[in-house]
């Protein structure tokens, strides 16, 4: 007896107003997506390119998730975009501590 087994999937994250949904077959996001739009007002934008800061790349070689849209815009809202960076090497496991000494807690 040969059994062929299928998993399909339809994946949907939630945060406020927005929605994601994937899947691994496109019926069941078609069929999501009928559901969603019978109890809400939905639109779909097509692929996700740009979700909660983070930026999604496709390609051949896989998915890319970056934040460098943010970092550019946080640079440029606090005045640095045009800064150089600078290397600033930190000794690993250092203790900080307050002005008189103290090390900080370690929370």
């Amino acid at each position: 007896m040969n059994h062929s087994w299928i998993l399909k999937v339809a994946i949907m994250t939630i945060y406020v107003e927005n929605i994601i949904l994937t899947r691994n077959y496109i019926k069941e996001i078609n069929e999501l997506k009928q559901v969603l739009g019978k109890a809400f007002e939905i639109k779909d934008l097509g692929q996700l390119r740009y979700f909660l800061g983070m930026e999604i790349a496709r390609s051949r070689k896989g998915i890319s998730v970056t934040q460098r849209k943010y970092k550019l815009d946080l640079l440029k809202k606090t005045g640095l975009l045009g800064c150089k960076p600078a290397s600033i090497l930190m000794e690993p496991g250092r203790k900080f501590q307050t002005e008189n000494g103290d090390e900080f807690e370690d929370k």
